[in-house]
């Protein structure tokens, strides 16, 4: 069994799963897709991976968060647009920080936000179950790739 096949199988299997915590938990199926496929996509991978993952989309949140509220604050459309900008640069120069060094994960974490109309306190437990299935799901995939290879390899002494 190839590692992609493997992989292909046991996010298939997690993404069902995950679907029904999300609803049984009442929290946003899609805002914990987003949380995996920020895992997924982190150069990073194993639990320094996730680590990153999350730390970045957390910080993506609380930037969203000052964009909102400092617009709002602000009360002028230009104001918002230039407030934007100025975090944006914040949102990318913090990945000089090696924890914080995955800037698509940071941008996840706003545009989750955004997305969710500034309800931080369902995307904040959606990305982060989100993510541990999206390292959970690789994890089980690459096991399961190395356990049918460990077979074959001992069907083929045996004969």
């Amino acid at each position: 069994m190839s590692t992609l096949f493997a992989i292909s199988l046991t996010t298939g299997l997690l993404s069902g799963v995950w679907g029904w915590v999300a609803v049984s938990l009442g929290l946003l199926s899609w805002a914990g897709f987003l949380g995996c496929t920020s895992y997924f996509a982190s150069p990073t991978q194993g639990v320094k991976g996730l680590a990153i993952s999350l730390l970045t989309n957390l910080t993506g949140i609380g930037w969203a968060l000052l964009i909102i509220y400092g617009s709002q604050w602000f009360g002028s459309e230009i104001i918002g647009y230039m407030l934007t900008g100025i975090v944006s640069f914040f949102m990318c120069i913090q990945a000089q920080k090696s924890w914080l060094s995955f800037i698509p994960g940071t941008f996840i974490g706003a545009c989750a936000t955004f997305a969710a109309n500034g309800n931080w306190q369902l995307v904040i437990p959606s990305l982060l179950i989100g993510g541990v299935f999206g390292y959970l799901m690789k994890a089980s995939g690459v096991w399961l790739q190395a356990r049918s290879e460990a077979k074959l390899v001992a069907a083929q002494q045996s004969h």
